[in-house]
């Protein structure tokens, strides 16, 4: 099987910010009530003008800028996200014609706030057949723009940003561990936006343009099935926690990031979170909250990192890889 390794990563976030005190002026909340409940300070909201093909194009050439990669000849680019720009073109259609890249594939994977390790999984698979040499995987979302902002449970939890990594052919790597992949799609009508069907699982939809959560089954579901899918990767790879550098779950809510530590035992200063900050951002919460550690110097290559995917479906991946990157030549511009 031929080894694949990531080499280079890059991230985007919109300059403007959204924070808990303008919140206040929008919906009936208010800041203490927002961080107790989820640990979020502020999120970044796209221009109107703005779209998730945007996002991934600035993440990209941030990963050019500070590895000096060209791209011109990767022969496929997957993007991860919930919020394309169209029904069809893909997103991943936009970006390859945007960076002039020629004689690639380009595909959007639908998974949720799972899609960008449910991307680098395919990445890793379509590498190590031998079929292809280097891959572009991008989280982006701008759920901003279907986020209904007058309900305080769901407009508070949701920003925009983009993470990109690029995965080459390396013959002497074995980087990619193991995974775990799943869906329950019993509980599909817990999180969904509305569309050509009306129903799902003979559940009649409110049809709406906006997403629609039911937070607490969410919750249940997640806190009683990640951390089981978790020690199955474990359990595969016949590798102890204790050996794991960094847990990268989904950034969906703190307070649902704290449980699931807790029923792995495992300490919550070893386990990254890009939603302080930036807020939940679906398919680009984990690239983002990996990017924040590697810019904060805490991590390093050679260092073992546990990343988490789970969302609307009801879907989830898991992907254990050791973490080395190529050296970053520039530093990366602030986020």
């Amino acid at each position: 099987m031929t080894g694949a390794r990531i080499t280079a990563i890059g991230t985007y976030v919109p300059e403007k910010k959204l924070t808990n005190a303008e919140l206040e002026q929008m919906v009936q909340t208010n800041n203490k009530w927002i961080v107790q409940r989820t640990g979020i300070h502020e999120r970044r909201i796209s221009r109107p003008d703005e779209f998730t093909s945007d996002l991934c194009v600035f993440a990209v050439k941030d990963l050019m800028q500070r590895y000096n990669k060209k791209v011109d000849d990767v022969d496929m680019i997957l993007v991860a996200t919930s919020t394309p720009d169209f029904p069809f073109p893909s997103v991943a259609s936009i970006v390859q014609n945007q960076l002039n890249i020629s004689q690639t594939g380009a595909v959007d994977l639908s998974a949720a706030c799972a899609g960008f390790v449910y991307g680098l999984h395919t990445a890793h698979t379509y590498i190590a057949s031998g079929l292809h040499k280097k891959i572009l995987v991008i989280g982006a979302d701008t759920l901003s723009k279907i986020t209904d902002y007058t309900d305080r449970s769901t407009s508070i939890l949701f920003g925009d940003g983009a993470g990109a990594v690029l995965v080459e052919r390396d013959e002497q790597s074995k980087d990619f561990i193991g995974f775990d992949l799943g869906s329950d799609g019993r509980g599909a009508q817990h999180v969904y936006r509305s569309g050509l069907s009306q129903k799902v699982n003979g559940i009649e939809l409110v049809d709406t343009q906006y997403l629609v959560q039911n937070g607490r089954e969410v919750f249940r579901w997640v806190v009683r099935n990640i951390p089981e899918s978790i020690r199955r990767i474990l359990e595969n790879t016949q590798t102890s926690l204790e050996n794991v550098d960094w847990f990268i779950p989904h950034s969906a809510n703190l307070r649902l990031i704290e449980p699931i530590c807790e029923k792995l035992e495992y300490p919550m200063d070893k386990t990254l979170y890009s939603l302080v900050n930036f807020g939940n951002t679906s398919a680009a919460t984990i690239p983002l909250a990996l990017d924040l550690g590697i810019r904060e110097g805490k991590v390093k290559n050679g260092e073992r990192v546990l990343m988490h995917g789970f969302g609307a479906g009801l879907v989830y991946a898991g992907q254990l890889l050791e973490l080395n990157l190529d050296e970053q030549i520039n530093a990366p511009t602030p986020l």
